[in-house]
């Protein structure tokens, strides 16, 4: 008996008919009699052409199981890595973008004082969502803040020398210059963890040196503060993945559960570095200049502020989505294919002056990452 013809049986009072056949005539049992009706219903199913189960492998396969829709999940299983990855490149363009307005457009000197805003934010909107029940967050404990503090401090100097790179130097070299950390990176995992990379991973990484070179030649627009802060920040960014690649598993055993999601560390990272940014903000004196400078009575400023804080937050987000629906070797390779509308838009939006060998080295370096995430893949 077909699954189709149970379901029309159950769903009807059985008539005195068809309980008469199941009766003892005495030479058959009741279950015998039974059988043979299952194998006749069969057979007769079968001189249809097997016409029911065909339609029921058709629903199964295109219909609602379960409250899914079967065809409607397999087209979101191939379009998830496309918009996780559109998601998480317009999140990223985006923030540094938003920076450089926040920083050159708007002139806001306070680049400690931003980067404590934005992670503010990202406090509450992750708390939000937790209460919310949207997210689930590692409970925190002194052993596990103890274990993450070398990692926040990087982590804090890496996003304050970002910001004050953003604001000396044009969006396209700063792009190119972050090359640099790749390089660190290899060298760190050479010494750190013993990881050996192909002729191919140094030959670009050697292509990006050349391109950061010349780029800083050319650059019409060459700002030695800025320079020595993109410096920095490339050292800092190495240091961060290298420390918390080996920070990661001591972490996980100083929780309660003995993990530690990505929403954890997102929230982590941003609250220890609230404590951090506080005490520079007033050790700088950086308090007085927000307090009187008129760009903080703007009301657009606070808006592009905010923007920025909710932007930081979409790229952690993001990239741990793109991340889950891709992997790591996608990630890297769109990773450094997202620099090149990074630092076209940089240059139109920003009227940045060009000249023709800083393009070609601008252009130099984007082919230069791309070949790197390539090399890293194969």
């Amino acid at each position: 008996m077909t699954a189709a013809e149970l379901e029309a049986g159950v769903s009807r009072e059985p008539d005195e008919s068809e309980m008469n056949i199941f009766k003892d005539n005495g030479s058959q049992s009741v279950v015998s009699q039974l059988l043979d009706h299952i194998n006749s219903h069969e057979k007769s199913s079968q001189r249809r052409g097997g016409f029911s189960e065909r339609f029921l492998r058709w629903r199964r396969r295109y219909l609602p199981v379960g409250g899914d829709n079967r065809r409607d999940h397999g087209s979101l299983k191939h379009s998830g890595p496309l918009v996780s990855g559109a998601a998480y490149c317009i999140s990223s363009c985006s923030m540094i973008l938003m920076n450089k307005v926040v920083l050159s457009t708007y002139n806001f000197n306070a680049g400690i004082s931003l980067m404590l805003y934005q992670n503010l934010i990202s406090c509450l909107v992750v708390a939000l969502l937790k209460f919310s029940g949207v997210v689930s967050v590692e409970k925190f404990n002194w052993k596990l803040i103890r274990v993450w503090l070398p990692v926040n401090v990087i982590f804090v100097g890496m996003l304050i020398s970002g910001m004050y790179s953003l604001k000396y130097i044009n969006v396209a070299m700063v792009t190119i210059l972050k090359n640099a950390t790749n390089i660190i990176t290899a060298i760190g995992e050479l010494y750190m963890f013993r990881k050996r990379q192909n002729n191919k991973v140094w030959a670009a990484m050697f292509m990006m040196i050349i391109s950061a070179i010349s780029g800083g030649i050319t650059d019409l627009t060459f700002n030695a503060v800025g320079y020595t802060w993109q410096t920095a920040n490339c050292v800092l960014t190495a240091s961060y993945s290298l420390t918390l690649r080996r920070v990661m598993d001591k972490a996980k055993q100083s929780t309660k559960s003995g993990s530690l999601n990505e929403v954890s560390m997102v929230l982590l990272n941003n609250l220890l570095s609230l404590p951090f940014g506080i005490t520079l903000v007033i050790l700088l004196g950086e308090w007085r200049y927000v307090i009187s400078t008129d760009v903080t009575k703007d009301a657009m400023f606070w808006v592009v502020a905010t923007a920025s804080g909710f932007l930081g937050l979409a790229i952690s987000f993001t990239s741990m989505w793109f991340l889950h629906q891709t992997g790591p070797t996608t990630y890297s390779l769109v990773g450094s294919l997202n620099k090149v509308p990074i630092s076209l838009s940089g240059l139109v939006l920003f009227n940045v002056p060009l000249s023709l060998p800083n393009l070609f080295s601008i252009l130099f370096g984007l082919f230069a990452g791309v070949v790197f995430a390539k090399a890293k893949m194969s």
